[in-house]
């Protein structure tokens, strides 16, 4: 802090404060009761006669303003501070990774209509037991594979987004994907969906979504069991409903039946546990995985945490511990993340890619020609249509598989069904099947 003048020309502002407040002390010490106030003091000494006379309020003024000034300039300093130190903390914990250098022949995304750019980000959730955390069952030496893919879409408009889950069992043709120093790596036919990330990691993963699609991928994502976990205590819970006991004794996981709200651990295994839930397959444990999501969205908008500091902090802190990406920094997360906040809940929807059962390879699925249609919705920017939301979930939906928004829309993908079963989504014996309640 600099100098600060005081009445005396020497000394310190705080004290010349005290001074000034010495004075006042005693000027409120000698006003006493009418009654016995005869005759005013024959007396004052030099010192007391400055303190009271007029003369010496305005310096008495400037010196505690000054104060104030100071006080609120060292008050503002500590808290930019503070954020630059939050800031940097969050950006060192992010692992950022750029693997642009590593794709190939990558199809060019299509002009839209919009005031900002529509975004294809590929979220990646990694089942690697390595790290603090991450060993949940006492699996080791088996690689790092991705259990789940969604195909995140959010408009240029930032009216509506959703979500394109694949299936881990989606048996495709990979193709020839490169490691970091350009060596290739070879491609294959007939390989499960999930593949790609043991060989390539999210590079390899990418390059695979975009030879088979035809959508341009802008950023992905990589987020592993731990940083799963603490994003829901973050959020102090994730409410969901269990129609059934659930026990899974290989994967040592036990849930009760009913609605409640599942913390870290036991959310982790409500979104893993697949053959003792509904029909075990794995395209409707990510129907499961998705009304997960869409819960976890519903409580972080409609509980305000994006405008909470304590809770964004906690959030935040959560996110980027676990987190692989492209992403430069941590601005360009919260600015994804606002983008979010002017959608309305019946617009975040989560769709699975259209399947079916492979007739050559047991327990396998494969696409059916209708994906071809979900894929142009997403290189045209357009909302889903009819036909996918028929069969979608929405942020919107409660537990129970109803539509509880009260900034649903009227009309459009999602609209209209306030307090009653979907229109749009999943019938219930789709949600049956998926172990969701009915």
């Amino acid at each position: 802090m600099t100098d600060t003048p005081e009445s005396a020309g020497t000394g310190t502002p705080a004290s010349g404060r005290t001074r000034a407040a010495a004075g006042q002390g005693r000027r409120r010490a000698r006003r006493v009761p009418r009654s016995i106030a005869g005759t005013r003091p024959a007396a004052r000494s030099d010192r007391a006669s400055r303190v009271a006379g007029g003369k010496r309020k305005a310096p008495r003024k400037h010196t505690v303003a000054t104060v104030i000034v100071a006080t609120l300039m060292a008050l503002g300093m500590a808290t930019a501070v503070s954020v630059v130190l939050v800031y940097n903390h969050w950006n060192g914990n992010l692992d950022v990774i750029t693997v642009e250098g590593q794709l190939k022949d990558r199809p060019k995304k299509r002009e839209v209509a919009g005031p900002r750019e529509p975004l294809n980000i590929l979220v990646m959730g990694s089942d690697t037991r390595e790290g603090a955390g991450n060993n949940i069952d006492g699996l080791t030496g088996d690689g790092e594979r991705s259990d789940t893919t969604i195909m995140l879409h959010l408009s240029a408009n930032r009216e509506f987004a959703y979500g394109i889950s694949i299936p881990r069992d989606t048996l495709v043709d990979r193709p020839t994907c490169y490691t970091e120093d350009g060596t290739e790596i070879p491609g294959a036919q007939d390989v499960m969906w999930n593949e790609a990330f043991s060989v390539g990691g999210p590079a390899c993963t990418i390059q695979q979504f975009e030879q088979l699609t035809g959508v341009r991928v802008d950023n992905y994502v990589v987020l592993d069991f731990q940083g799963f976990r603490d994003m829901v205590d973050a959020l102090d819970g994730v409410e969901v409903c269990i129609p059934e006991d659930i026990y899974d004794p290989e994967h040592q996981i036990t849930l009760d039946a009913g609605t409640r709200e599942l913390m870290g651990e036991e959310a982790l295994s409500y979104v893993r546990v697949r053959y003792t839930v509904g029909d075990g397959t794995d395209p409707n444990r990510i129907r499961r995985q998705q009304a997960f999501m869409a819960s976890m969205i519903n409580k972080a908008i409609s509980a305000g945490m994006l405008v909470r500091p304590d809770r964004m902090v906690s959030f935040l802190n959560a996110v980027t511990s676990s987190l692989q990406t492209d992403f430069e920094n941590i601005g360009q997360l919260a600015d994804l993340g606002r983008s979010f906040q002017g959608i309305g809940l019946d617009r975040i929807r989560f769709v699975t890619t259209p399947w079916e059962y492979s007739t050559t390879h047991e327990g396998r699925v494969e696409w059916t020609p209708e994906v071809e249609g979900l894929w142009e919705l997403v290189v045209n920017d357009q909302p889903l249509s009819e036909e996918y939301a028929a069969d979608s979930i929405s942020a919107a939906d409660d537990p129970e598989g109803t539509t509880d928004d009260p900034t649903a829309s009227p009309s459009g993908n999602g609209g209209g069904n306030e307090g009653k079963k979907n229109d749009q989504g999943l019938s219930a014996d789709e949600r049956a099947a998926a172990g969701l309640c009915t």
